[in-house]
């Protein structure tokens, strides 16, 4: 029997299951000869695979590393790149403000939903089929919208493109812990999680001069030609990391499957013994000629290796909507997934608006609105690294003067500096534009802005993370979905309400709804700890 450290483990082991010697949540049976010893656990991160990709040389992981970063930068992209080309599109398809909000509103929905699905069919499908398949929805979706002749089809297949572009991100992480031991994820996570973080500060100026260079469909066949380059390397240089003896799913299929066939060998047993009893009462004498039954009790129940090797997952047994539930039936969540979502709104209002702004008021072309809408993306990529970082530190700190106990609450300690500067920084941007100052004013508030609200999103993702133990996929998920519908709003609500009450009154009203984001995160810090124990212990009830 194969021996595995005693860390992240379940009941169960993959091959070779004897009920009567390495039973899984041992039970009584008629054929349980002897007390069942104890339980063996299973370090699922370190299960036995074939090609293991944990030992796979260093060069042949920074492939992998590289693609899929090169690949999360398409999320990014697609979303920002429209930016400067909004204009152009009003004028070319006889678009309204309505139509090309609801283009960009649809994309940030879709991308935020569709990643659930793709998580729950590559636990079954695999990594690199999904990657395959999403990558090449992605060029589909983006080469009808370049030949588009009318807003409705650019909107229909904005929304393709969003399913396809979400994928990666979603898996990407999936990917470097099949890869990567845990002491090694840190840092490798951080490589990967840069890379979207360059879209929203590469988007606007490579759309901004593909758009004013040649038109607004370059930016599309832009997309189409990274999507190929990436899709190829999907095909030719990437192999699939995912093996399902580590997958929890592949794991309770299998627990749910021994666990039958222990009892259908129970029931079987029972029925011969019922049998045997029967025959005795009726005969009076006997056939002491006849040969005895064999003696079941003294049988080994074994269940097949073969049959253990046969077993396929459905995408019934990867249903990612319960955790869901799971996830907001926890009043930590709750509070901490709106304020995360918020500040994934205003960051989507914010970039949007912006580039209408210079159009209308200050006759910025494709190429110059986007150098503007680079400093708020610079402000986002120093944020979201050095947020990272005092987070961590923050972290360690709290954790040391604790006695070496930390919770996950600590975290949200190191947003309290950056609440400070937010709210400000959006008041200055809302009258800089509303006043009409100089450009240069708009994009310090701009970076502003960014650096800020990025270094409190950070920390509260990896809150997100740490307070739901071994569902953090579904977490993040969660949290995706969430975000997605607060981007929808927002994207639907910004002209509206920027055209009633202009970008001083918006940004001054987004102000408020940070303060209130800033409010519920404190009140997770102080509060959360209590919630989330409460919760935990409501759950271990139900469970039994």
């Amino acid at each position: 029997m194969t021996k595995v450290p005693d860390s992240q483990t379940t009941t169960l082991t993959p091959v070779d299951v004897r009920v009567s010697e390495t039973d899984v949540h041992p039970i009584q049976t008629p054929f349980t000869s002897q007390p069942p010893e104890p339980q063996v656990k299973l370090d699922i991160e370190h299960a036995p695979v074939e090609d293991d990709p944990r030992i796979w040389s260093n060069a042949r992981k920074n492939v992998v590393l590289v693609i899929i970063s090169g690949a999360s930068m398409i999320s990014g992209l697609s979303t920002n790149i429209q930016n400067p080309a909004n204009g152009q599109i009003e004028q070319e398809l006889h678009a309204t403000p309505s139509q090309i909000s609801l283009s960009l509103s649809l994309f940030t929905l879709a991308q935020g939903n569709f990643p659930a699905i793709w998580s729950a069919v590559s636990e079954f499908k695999g990594r690199k089929l999904v990657y395959l398949f999403s990558v090449a929805l992605f060029i589909l979706g983006s080469v009808i919208v370049a030949v588009s002749r009318n807003i409705g089809l650019v909107i229909g297949m904005r929304v393709i493109q969003a399913a396809g572009s979400s994928a990666v991100f979603t898996i990407g992480a999936a990917t470097l812990a099949d890869i990567y031991e845990p002491h090694q994820r840190g840092t490798m996570m951080g490589v990967y999680y840069s890379a979207p973080l360059l879209g929203p500060s590469l988007g606007p100026i490579i759309g901004g001069a593909l758009t004013q260079g040649l038109s607004w469909r370059a930016v599309f066949w832009f997309l189409v030609i990274w999507g190929g380059v990436i899709f190829a390397a999907f095909f030719f240089l990437f192999h699939d990391t995912f093996r399902k003896e580590r997958s929890l799913a592949y794991q309770s299929v299998l627990k749910r499957q021994i666990l039958e066939h222990k009892l259908r060998q129970a029931n079987d047993a029972a029925q011969i013994e019922d049998t045997h009893v029967s025959e005795k009462k009726t005969s009076e004498e006997g056939d002491e000629g006849q040969a005895a039954p064999k003696d079941v009790e003294a049988q080994p129940v074994v269940v097949p290796v073969a049959d253990i090797k046969e077993i396929k997952l459905s995408l019934a047994d990867v249903n990612p909507f319960p955790p869901y539930l799971r996830i907001w039936s926890r009043r930590n969540n709750v509070a901490i997934l709106i304020p995360s979502g918020l500040l994934f709104a205003f960051g989507f209002s914010i970039t949007y608006t912006c580039a209408r702004t210079l159009a209308l008021y200050y006759d910025y072309d494709a190429l110059r609105t986007g150098l503007v809408l680079l400093a708020y993306g610079i402000g986002c990529l120093l944020g979201s690294v050095l947020g990272g970082r005092w987070s961590d530190r923050t972290l360690a700190r709290l954790k040391a003067a604790n006695g070496g106990v930390s919770f996950p609450e600590m975290r949200l300690e190191s947003t309290k500096i950056a609440m400070w500067f937010l709210p400000p920084s959006i008041v200055g941007y809302a009258w800089v534009c509303q006043e009409r100052v100089n450009v240069a004013a708009i994009c310090v508030m701009l970076f502003l802005a960014g650096f800020f609200s990025i270094w409190i999103y950070t920390s509260t993702l990896a809150y997100i993370v740490d307070a739901n133990t071994g569902r953090s996929s579904s977490a993040v998920a969660t949290n995706s979905s969430f975000r997605g519908a607060s981007g929808f709003v927002a994207a639907e609500i910004a002209v509206p309400l920027q055209d009633a009450l202009g970008d001083g009154g918006l940004y001054t009203l987004w102000a408020g709804l940070m303060l209130i984001a800033q409010l519920l995160i404190l009140l997770v810090l102080y509060r959360g700890k209590q919630w989330r124990e409460a919760s935990i212990e409501r759950e271990r009830e139900r469970s039994g």
